[in-house]
């Protein structure tokens, strides 16, 4: 075959070919959009959105058994371990009576008094963790600072002098 014998040009092909990139591209930028809003609408990158998605979940079912006085199901989303009470020696550094004091309803170690309602105001990657900013019942100010570890999928409290900034 030389240059002057070159293949005729079948224009069904090439419509094809073209029809199916830039679907498959539609499709890869429909996906991308619909994981950031399913992630909570982060700006972050891609790599960090399920840490997003993850720790906001955990954030909120932790928070929603607080808000209902279920300690033990809150402690186990804390410590990732819904079987905690079958070890209980093994929470740690924060054993069940440490997170009752700062949790229950009728604690004086608990700044919030009974936590009513929640709401995540801001989730930013600090380091290796997430770290995330809950208004507590209704406050504008004087959010709750928790992180999320992605590795582990426990909750912990931000580190000392580290929150997020909410704006003026």
């Amino acid at each position: 075959m030389t240059l002057l014998d070159a293949p005729k040009f079948d224009e069904v092909k090439e419509r094809r070919n073209r029809v199916v990139f830039y679907g498959a591209a539609g499709l890869v930028f429909a996906l991308l959009v619909s994981w950031w809003l399913v992630a909570g609408r982060p700006v972050d990158w891609p790599w960090n959105w399920n840490a997003h998605m993850l720790g906001r979940m955990a954030v909120n079912n932790f928070l929603d058994a607080v808000e209902q006085n279920d300690l033990p199901k809150a402690y186990g989303i804390w410590q990732h371990d819904k079987d905690w009470q079958q070890h209980p020696a093994q929470g740690g550094a924060y054993p069940f009576s440490r997170f009752q004091q700062d949790w229950s309803r009728t604690s004086p170690d608990n700044e919030y008094g009974v936590i009513q309602s929640h709401k995540i105001a801001a989730a930013r990657v600090y380091g290796n963790v997430l770290l995330v900013a809950v208004l507590i019942n209704g406050r504008k100010s004087g959010a709750l600072n928790l992180t999320y570890d992605p590795k582990t999928h426990t909750l912990d409290f931000s580190p000392p002098g580290e929150e997020l900034y909410l704006g003026p």
